[in-house]
């Protein structure tokens, strides 16, 4: 239980700075441009990368390739699943001409449900959540090469 202290409590601050990003951008009403939501893959990934160093240091003993990538997936989970309640709540009760418009800027000549959109953006964060746990462990897993005596 300890350990997932760790990466819930990375994933409700990751989840937090998306949602502050989010709410930036619809001040200058560029939230409904789904061109900027490529920074929201950065945001996570540096979000996953701190989730798994701090988990490095703190037990340097037991962490292994899986240990990592299990933190770094439950931290981007996390993040999802709260920034995806967010954006259904915003796009539902705070904003209602937000949906339109951001179907509208996406051009993608038929009607769409709030449904599939929250749909859509809780697969993408999923799937950034595994694809980012999977790059930074690269960064952070034990290798085996062995070096040779000269």
């Amino acid at each position: 239980m300890k350990k997932l202290i760790l990466p819930i409590r990375f994933g409700l601050v990751t989840s937090a700075v998306l949602i502050a990003y989010f709410l930036v951008l619809s001040l200058f009403n560029k939230h409904v441009n789904p061109a900027f939501s490529i920074v929201n893959a950065a945001i996570t990934l540096f979000g996953i990368y701190e989730a798994i160093k701090v988990s490095k240091l703190q037990y340097p003993s037991v962490f292994s390739y899986g240990e990592g990538f299990k933190t770094g997936v439950i931290t981007g989970v996390v993040a999802t699943i709260v920034f995806t309640l967010f954006f259904l709540l915003y796009a539902t009760e705070i904003n209602a001409d937000f949906l339109p418009g951001l179907l509208e800027n996406m051009n993608w000549g038929f009607k769409s449900h709030i449904g599939l959109i929250v749909f859509i953006v809780a697969i993408m964060g999923f799937s950034t959540s595994l694809v980012s746990s999977l790059t930074v462990m690269q960064l952070f897993k034990n290798s085996n090469n062995y070096v040779e005596n000269k």
